[in-house]
């Protein structure tokens, strides 16, 4: 029978509707900005598509799976560990794009001349499927045996049934050390800490391409650096919003590992999770905000399909109704 969802679990999923409400449709905005605006078709726009991908499906379904663990229902080891795994495929597929994001600005500034012979749309869409196939591999590790069902084993009575039905909880499947030592240690620090020395080394390509006032492939070299610089930071604040909404998880992870008699408030927990979902939400805002072509691209589509759609009704509804008078 289940049990009634308490008010502190209807807060919590009214914050997690709330934040899917605001992401699934930003993140369509900006891939359909993309789709319909030719100034926007270059490598880093794909790669920024591989990201609102990520984020649409994070509102879409890795919240609902969320809300269903949060209830904690009874089910079968393995159906939780379903449950589970999605949020973590998609969290290596938003590091890898940003990753891929980053070498794609440094390959802009570095070799401008060749870089359209060099990142062609073919390499760029090869690179977007490398990514989706290693956040699928690295994402579904604990499907593969790395999770704590040996753990529960030998836990379990001798006489127990061999089918676990639990409570399905994220920690109860996954595997703190998987957490710890693969998926942070290995798929999120290194990554985060290349990107980091990347968008450094960028930054100071622009700058003394700036000051040197060097030839490029554009006219205008003042021009040509002062826009790359432009995007880099709109990218770069990116990059350091996610870090910023994905560290602070992975550290309560180090803490529970590392420490497992250390008590850590369940309200830290529930903040870091909002903090996570919530990076999916943040990207479009940032890009309306920073970056120009998205920021037309959303006008052309808001004065195209919803604003002048709304003004076109309603002088139908209006012309319609006058012979009736």
């Amino acid at each position: 029978m289940a049990h009634p969802i308490s008010a502190f679990q209807a807060a919590y999923i009214s914050i997690e509707v709330l934040i899917a409400l605001v992401s699934v449709p930003g993140n369509i905005l900006v891939i359909w900005a993309v789709k319909m605006n030719q100034a926007l078709r270059d490598a880093t726009f794909c790669f920024i598509v591989s990201l609102a991908v990520a984020d649409v499906a994070v509102g879409a379904l890795v919240i609902p799976l969320a809300i269903i663990i949060n209830i904690g229902p009874q089910t079968e080891f393995y159906s939780c560990l379903m449950v589970a795994c999605p949020v973590l495929i998609l969290t290596e597929s938003s590091i890898l794009a940003l990753l891929a994001i980053a070498v794609d600005r440094y390959l802009r500034v570095k070799i401008p001349v060749r870089y359209k012979s060099v990142v062609t749309p073919r390499r760029a869409a090869v690179a977007i499927a490398c990514c989706w196939i290693v956040s699928l591999l690295v994402g579904l590790t604990p499907m593969f045996g790395w999770n704590n069902l040996s753990k529960m084993r030998r836990t379990q009575e001798p006489n127990a049934s061999q089918e676990f039905v639990i409570t399905c909880q994220f920690e109860t499947v996954i595997s703190m050390e998987y957490m710890v030592y693969f998926n942070f240690f290995v798929w999120v620090l290194p990554p985060l800490l290349l990107m980091l020395l990347i968008y450094l080394e960028v930054f100071n390509l622009i700058r003394k391409q700036l000051n040197k006032k060097v030839s490029s492939s554009s006219n205008d070299p003042q021009k040509y650096y002062g826009k790359e610089l432009k995007i880099a930071k709109s990218l770069a604040l990116v990059l350091f919003l996610f870090a910023l909404s994905w560290l602070p998880l992975h550290v309560l992870n180090c803490i529970t590992l590392f420490c497992p008699s250390c008590e850590t408030p369940h309200i830290l927990t529930y903040i870091a999770i909002f903090l996570t979902h919530g990076n999916s939400a943040m990207n479009p805002i940032v890009y309306a905000f920073r970056i120009k072509k998205f920021r037309t691209a959303f006008l052309q589509i808001w004065n195209q399909y919803f604003c002048c759609k709304t003004a076109k009704n309603a002088t139908g509804s209006t012309t319609t109704a006058e012979p009736a008078n």
